[in-house]
This record gives structure tokens, C-alpha cells and sequence, in this order.
């Protein structure tokens, strides 16, 4: 089963499940971006926590999640945010640009292949100046996904400098958050 399928599966369960760890920091980051700015959220979910700290810091938010399920509960919740259900490796990201894009609990449940594909077509998707935050632990490792069993894999924090760097933006600050996730936020070139 492919972790789209799989998070299905899962994706009421998921939604009751969801804490509001990580939305302090998300709150913060889009502080610096100012209101009105645009933002993507990959992988958005039912859009609790991650989409309502956005949209409560005035942030303009577009949802993209693979999950019909957890897609049509980010729609019932946001009717004014654009929602596209789709994954991220298919996605056109809008066929736009914006100033920042948010990747909380994604990035690492893709393949390597699709972790390089992705952190590249975000740099594509930002305005100059443009940020972006992402979740993932920051040593190298793997692990089984507890509610889906799904293959979990950080490529650690070095790796993630590289491939940010190839793709034109660098890394700026990084955060823990109260559940002890690691949170990298990174800077397209002006």
C-alpha cells in the first residue's frame, strides 16, 4: 500500500488524534512573514493544527493533501482556502508562486528520491525571499509510521542542507517544538 492509500485508511482517526504540538512555532515562523502573505500548506490535513496557526496570523493559506478524507474536513473548515487534493509528487503546487511553504509531518514519509524531487519543487513555488518550513528529525534514521506501519525516513539535517542549498536556499533557524520535533526553516535567494 502507498502512504497516500495508507493515510487514508487512517485519516479519521488521525484528525480526532491530532494535537496542537508544532503550532507555536508554525504561528511564529508566519509572524515573520507578514499578513496577507501567501502560503502553501503540503500536507495539510484536516487543517488543525498547522493551517489555523497560519490562518491566525493573517496568513492567506492553500491546502494540498492526498487524502480525500482529510482534504473535505480542511474544505468544511476553510471554505475561503483554496484545497487541492492531490500528492505531492503530482502536484503543480497552484502553477504559482508564493512566500512560504509549510511541510509539517510530510517530508519524512516520502522516499529519498521523493524528499530530493519535493524540496525542488518547493524552491520552484517560492517567490525570492520566500521560506520554508519543514518538520523531520535531525539525525539520519529510519522508522515504521505507528498509525499507518508505513516506512518513515529523516535524512538528517546535513543532507537537508545540501539539497536546500542545490535548490537555492539556505537554512536558517530551526526549532523544537514541545513534543521534541525538529523544524527547519529555510530561505530562497533574493
Amino acid at each position: 500500500m502507498d502512504n497516500a492509500k495508507a493515510w487514508e485508511a487512517v485519516a479519521a482517526g488521525f484528525a480526532a488524534a491530532r494535537s496542537n504540538i508544532g503550532s507555536e512555532i508554525v504561528r511564529q515562523w508566519a509572524s515573520g512573514l507578514g499578513p496577507g502573505s501567501e502560503v502553501v500548506d503540503i500536507g495539510c490535513g484536516s487543517g488543525v493544527p498547522i493551517s489555523q496557526a497560519l490562518i491566525d496570523a493573517g496568513v492567506t493559506v492553500f491546502g494540498i493533501d492526498a487524502s480525500p478524507t482529510l482534504l473535505a474536513m480542511f474544505s468544511d473548515r476553510f471554505p475561503q482556502a483554496r484545497a487541492v487534493c492531490e500528492t505531492i509528487q503530482e502536484s503543480t503546487l497552484f502553477g504559482r508562486k508564493f512566500d512560504g511553504a509549510v511541510a509539517v509531518g510530510l517530508l519524512f514519509l516520502l522516499s529519498e528520491s521523493d524528499q530530493r524531487g519535493m524540496i525542488k519543487k518547493v524552491a520552484q513555488a517560492l517567490r525570492p525571499g520566500g521560506r520554508f518550513l519543514f518538520s523531520a528529525p535531525a539525525i539520519r534514521c529510519e522508522w515504521r509510521d505507528i498509525q499507518t506501519g508505513q516506512l518513515s525516513l529523516s535524512l538528517g539535517e546535513a543532507e537537508y542542507r545540501r539539497l536546500l542549498n542545490a535548490a537555492g536556499m539556505h537554512l536558517g533557524n530551526g526549532y523544537v517544538d514541545e513534543g521534541g520535533n525538529h523544524y527547519f526553516d529555510a530561505v530562497l535567494a533574493a
